[in-house]
Formats: structure tokens, sequence, C-alpha cells
């Protein structure tokens, strides 16, 4: 079994609003327990009917997330924006953290969404700094 340490970035289309915190709550409690299991870390944000996700782990705890993912009825059309090995973590201290996205990263995420331009490195920049933002209050 491969404990490379890699990072992933990826987008899906959610099949039901982003707007429900039930619906945020109980994805945000299962990915929590499973990556908890998994040795997985992350963020997750809920942003125009999508969500966006960096997760952290062993490869093939990220390939078996990947494929419960194409098969969770709450996401679509799953686009990696990124996937790369790392030396070390940026999310390590959540099990999944839930970005909240202030209206400034809000705009940010909306032109880079706008002119398809997101990329795994606007992403965990955005997210790092929500996360961080939702700490330090």
């Amino acid at each position: 079994m491969s404990l490379r340490l890699e990072r992933i970035v990826y987008e899906s289309a959610a099949t039901g609003t982003t707007e429900s915190v039930l619906n945020l709550a109980v994805i945000l409690a299962e990915s929590q327990r499973n990556n908890d299991r998994d040795g997985l870390t992350g963020a997750l944000v809920a942003h125009r009917e999508r969500y966006i996700q960096v997760l952290e782990g062993p490869g093939q705890a990220l390939d078996s997330l990947l494929r419960r993912l194409a098969k969770d009825p709450r996401h679509r059309d799953i686009v990696i924006l990124d996937r790369a090995p790392v030396s070390s973590r940026l999310f390590g201290q959540w099990s999944m953290a839930s970005a909240r996205i202030a209206p400034t990263h809000a705009k940010a995420l909306d032109v880079l969404m706008d002119r398809d331009g997101l990329t795994g490195d606007d992403v965990i920049r955005i997210m790092l700094d929500s996360v961080d933002s939702a700490d330090r209050h």
C-alpha cells in the first residue's frame, strides 16, 4: 500500500442545493468520519451549486474516495483540477474543514469559475485564506 502523500483538488456539480445548511452539514459529517478513518485531511466549499474540495492523504485513499464520489448521488460531473504528490499537508488540522466563503472570496471564485479558469492553486489559496479567517474569528 502506497503511503505517498498527495493532494487533489476537484469540483463537482451539486445535485441538490448548496444553499441548504442541512445538506452541507450531512456531507461534512460524513466526510469527517470517512476522512478520519482513511487518513485524509482537507476542506470543502459549496458555491454556486458546485462543491469544491481540497483533499490530502495517501494516494490509495484518494483513489478510493474518488470511486465513492463517482457513485455518490449528491455529485455529478466531477472535474479534477489538480493532483500532485506533496511533501506536507496544508490542511492537516482538519479531517474536513468547511471553508466559509467571504464576499471577497466569493467574487474571486465567481471570476475564476466564469472564465473557466479555476485552478488547483487558486482553490487552495482561497480555501486556506477562508479557513484561516474563520479560525481567527
